[in-house]
């Protein structure tokens, strides 16, 4: 009979049965009970009562009861920690059983079991199990360490567990080696700014050696810790790379990523000269093609992952391109990521087949993927030149179909086609312009209006056309309405004397009738452009437009380079770091790839382009972090720029890449790009605003400056020593900077009967060594129920020790009744000094030199500040705006403050509008102390939402 019978019964007086059968002699009858027990605590009983007495059952040689009686204790021990500890006995005796299973079953349990009180029992049998002569037993123990670590890590380092896991990845057996690594890394992951896996290249053997006999999953550990090793040099790396590559025929698919992932991070040390580094790229294509005929969701991970394989290297799949077809029966996930590989791998080779595949999946019935399709060609046609015509051809077919999301979709990247090539396809307006009643899709409707208002001077009609869609100007998105404002006032500047009324209507439904700040603003500038000087006006909007870049979809180079590192995970199919998604993600360590060798490769690097090729051809991303640095320094607060004035230069406005040339530019005395545009933080030259007539430069208060400083910010008094401890004597307090001298600001309230004097102070030894620079002068006795406040004078030159909390004093005051004691907390920015402000190539030396595993990542939730509010709120407590850039409507404020002990922190204040009155705040720290980071956290906290 199966084992079914246990979960029918539910019979009253069960656990008093149970009880019975427990203690009974027979041993068939004690190990059907325990079933019985095992069968109630799984549908959700409460069978907790039961406890000594499955416990007596342990002392059996029945393996089975014994590990029924374990899973019992597990679950149960952690609501009756007292009652389990009279398991330990039986745990100390089972780890020296000769039966290995036994002993490894024990060390398991004994891990799972997350109680404090029994932890410190555990410590012996782990340490003999971790030294078993039985491999098996060894295994478990090393795992046991990573889960005990987890509930007491102080334990664990005490008892030296982390330096026997360490001799075990030297061990004779692969699988011990592989839990080994596995256990050390999840350790390691808890403690970022430990060494714990030190890796040499005589470990690194070590792990290839284990590496062909282990099981998969212990492959896969073996595997990820290899990919945080740095060789040291291009032949160690290229030894690596053979010695990993026969695991990419292996069956499992996430051994398979692991091994792309090692291969694809030591690539960048391998000159491509190498003969072995294009044998290695014929070897990464067949095992990726293979992930391709799993089931869909494991094709869907794969799909993500060539993704990014593709984008860093293109030429390890471009003679795939036919795999990457969609098949009938795919799912729309894995269709959507199809195309989009497939356009990444279009060239003029292969174009001719991909365009004849996408003019079919046009034809298709799920909506999103046609969709998707039509935009495929017109990207096609913008990264193949050759094949634009045939490209521009298909679209027009396809409008022809009528088919009112394809016409939406094929007007949406024609606007793209023409911005691409100029002056090239215009004839195909007339089409566009028949289908203009059919758009209903603001993205469409948007795209047909910039098409209208770009070329209105040939089309007869285009002031009837843009006027019909002002008729619903409220009823439009923005996106529709922005476009119109714009497609109207270019056509005025072409028609003048026919649309006068038409650009009048359009300035005041912008400016007065419309509640977008956007909307307004676009429409003011308008305005005062085309009263005040309509050349000027003629210069800015009809300027020449620079052609969009082939692939604008790319993941900026060193996000993407982060994720390579983590191909095989999470990060890679959602394309964000870990950083993004993990909850309280503070120890997530930022990978980067191994700089790269080889001569060759620096052809390849957009700063160092041919002198004949137009930064703008560039693929335009929008770097995040670390990249924007550089330009970002030459960008914004800089002294002010003489040179030609505005008007002249603001027609090749759009075509400077601010984004400028990446770190180097500026540590190179300023690249190009962005440092010919620096924006004057203060005064602005004179000549800035003329030839935009005295409006402009008034509207948006180009000239301000920073604006008066504010002090540094004091919280409020809080009760530090309540009366009921102090014998009536009650402390409140809070801590000020003024002017670079700290203090400590008290009020001393007299709550007893008798009158206080002889007053004294003195601070116990503290992380920073503040100390009381005069004596607590309180000048005549304190009489009952009166306050006295008191400014204490504070240095930082008393003895240093380092608290926990870091910002922990304790403070004794004395007076003529007793010595009181008590302690508190100070806030860090009472500490940040006034020559905290760092220079620009220092700033962007020392970033680069601390490590990234110092960088901290924090969010300040709902500020109501913007970025200029925000840099002068710091500026008041000593936190100094070294530099400001705006990106894709997010303000990056880059800066520095030192610490009284000379420690220096900077930062990145990343600047996310959440809604109209409040932001989102990410603030990235680095420092060479990472640990004052949670507390200079705190400071940016308190400051700016006080």
């Amino acid at each position: 009979m199966t084992d079914s019978k246990y979960f029918t019964t539910t019979k009253k007086g069960e656990i008093f049965e149970l009880k019975a059968e427990l203690n009974s002699d027979k041993k068939e009858k004690k190990k059907e009970a325990v079933k019985k027990v095992i069968a109630s605590m799984t549908v959700g009983k409460d069978v907790s009562a039961l406890f000594p007495d499955v416990v007596n059952c342990m002392q059996t040689d029945n393996l089975e009861l014994k590990k029924l009686v374990y899973l019992y204790l597990m679950n149960y021990a952690k609501s009756q920690p007292d009652m389990a500890i009279m398991a330990v006995n039986t745990f100390v005796k089972d780890c020296e059983d000769p039966n290995p299973l036994i002993r490894a079953l024990a060390v398991r349990t004994m891990g799972c079991i997350r109680v404090d009180k029994i932890t410190e029992y555990l410590c012996e049998p782990l340490r003999k199990c971790l030294k078993d002569e039985d491999p098996y037993v060894r295994k478990t123990a090393a795992v046991c360490v990573a889960k005990l670590h987890d509930i007491n890590a102080q334990l664990v380092e005490d008892q030296g567990f982390l330096d026997t896991l360490k001799d075990l990845i030297s061990d004779s057996n692969p699988m011990v080696v592989a839990n080994a690594v596995a256990a050390l890394s999840e350790i390691a992951e808890s403690h970022p700014s430990s060494n714990l896996l030190d890796l040499n290249p005589q470990s690194i053997n070590k792990l290839l050696t284990a590496l062909n006999e282990c099981t998969e999953w212990g492959q896969i550990f073996i595997l990820d810790c290899l990919a945080n090793y740095m060789p040291k040099d291009d032949r160690e790396a290229q030894s690596i790379c053979e010695r990993v590559t026969p695991r990419l025929s292996h069956a499992n698919s996430a051994v398979v990523l692991s091994a792309v992932k090692v291969l694809m991070k030591f690539m960048e040390m391998l000159s491509k000269d190498l003969d072995y580094y294009g044998t290695l790229l014929k070897k990464l294509a067949p095992p990726l093609v293979t992930l391709l005929s799993a089931e869909p969701e494991l094709q869907y991970v794969a799909l993500r992952n060539i993704n990014l394989i593709v984008q860093k290297r293109p030429e390890i799949l471009k003679h795939e391109m036919k795999v990457f077809f969609v098949k009938y029966n795919d799912p729309i996930y894995v269709k959507l990521e199809k195309l989009d590989i497939m356009i990444r791998l279009a060239s003029q080779a292969n174009i001719a087949q991909v365009l004849a595949e996408l003019k079919e999946y046009a034809t298709e019935v799920d909506v999103d993927f046609v969709r998707k399709a039509v935009r495929a060609i017109g990207r096609c046609a913008i990264k193949v030149e050759q094949s634009a015509e045939r490209c521009v051809s298909t679209l027009l077919d396809l409008i022809q179909t009528k088919v009112n999301y394809v016409v939406q979709e094929a007007i949406v990247v024609i606007k793209d086609i023409f911005r691409k090539y100029p002056n090239k396809y215009e004839s195909v307006i007339a089409t566009l312009c028949e289908n203009l009643d059919s758009l209903d899709e603001p993205e469409a409707r948007a795209a047909m209006i910039w098409i209208v208002g770009e070329y209105a001077e040939r089309i007869d009609n285009a002031d009837e056309l843009l006027e019909s869609f002002l008729e619903g100007f409220h009823d439009e998105s923005t996106q529709v309405q922005l476009q119109l404002l714009t497609a109207i006032v270019k056509l005025f500047l072409k028609k003048p004397t026919e649309t006068q009324e038409l650009v009048q209507q359009v300035l005041s439904l912008a400016t007065q009738d419309s509640d977008n700040p956007d909307l307004r603003d676009r429409g003011y500038i308008y305005w005062r452009l085309l009263s005040t000087d309509p050349v000027a006006a003629k210069e800015v909007v009809l300027a020449e437009k620079p052609l969009i870049s082939e692939e604008t979809d790319l993941i900026e180079p060193t996000l993407l380079d982060e994720l390579i590192c983590y191909i095989g995970t999470l990060a890679s199919v959602y394309h964000k770091p870990p950083s993004a998604f993990v909850e309280g993600s503070r120890g997530v360590v930022h990978k980067s790839l191994p700089p790269r060798t080889g001569s060759s490769e620096s052809a390849e690097s957009p700063d160092t382009a041919p002198s004949g090729v137009q930064a703008p051809e560039q693929p335009a991303v929008i770097p995040t972090q670390g990249d924007l640095l550089g330009d970002l320094l030459n960008l914004d607060l800089g002294p002010p720029v003489s040179g030609p004035p505005m008007a002249t230069s603001s027609v090749q406005m759009g075509a400077v890449d601010l984004l400028g040339g990446g770190l180097d530019s500026l540590m190179g005395g300023g690249g190009s790009g962005g440092g010919s545009f620096a924006a004057p933080s203060t005064a602005a030259p004179a000549n800035l605003a003329a030839p935009l007539g005295s409006g402009l430069g008034d509207l948006f208060d180009l000239t301000g400056g920073v604006g008066t400083l504010p002090g540094s910010y004091v919280a409020p008094k809080t009760v530090w020593l309540p009366a009921m401890k102090a014998k009536g004597l009650e402390i409140s307090g809070t801590f000020s900077r003024q002017v670079g001298s700290i203090s400590m600001d008290l009020v001393l309230t007299n709550k007893a009967l008798q009158v206080m004097s002889d007053f004294a102070i003195q601070f116990n030894r503290n992380s920073f060594g503040l100390a009381p620079a005069a004596p607590l002068q309180v000048h005549a006795p304190l009489a009952p129920n009166q306050s006295v406040e008191i400014s204490l004078p504070l240095n930082t030159v008393g003895s240093v020790m380092k608290m926990d909390p870091l910002n922990n004093l304790q403070v004794a005051v004395k007076n003529n009744i007793d010595v009181f004691y008590f302690s508190t907390l100070y806030p860090l920015h009472i500490l940040f000094v006034e020559d905290g402000k760092m220079e620009r190539q220092m700033f962007l030396a020392t970033w680069k030199d601390i490590p990234n595993e110092n960088e901290a990542q924090f969010q300040i939730k709902d500020c109501s500040l913007n970025a200029d509010a925000i840099s002068s709120k710091l500026q008041g407590s000593n936190i100094f705006t070294i530099a400001k850039r705006n990106v894709e409507g997010q303000d990056m404020l880059y800066q520095s403050l030192k610490l009284t002990n000379g420690i220096w922190v900077l930062a990145e204040l990343r600047i996310q509008p959440s809604n109209p009155s409040f932001t989102d705040l990410e603030l990235s720290l680095k420092c060479r102390a990472p640990e004052v980071a949670p507390y200079v956290f705190q400071a940016y906290e308190t400051v700016l939402k006080n």
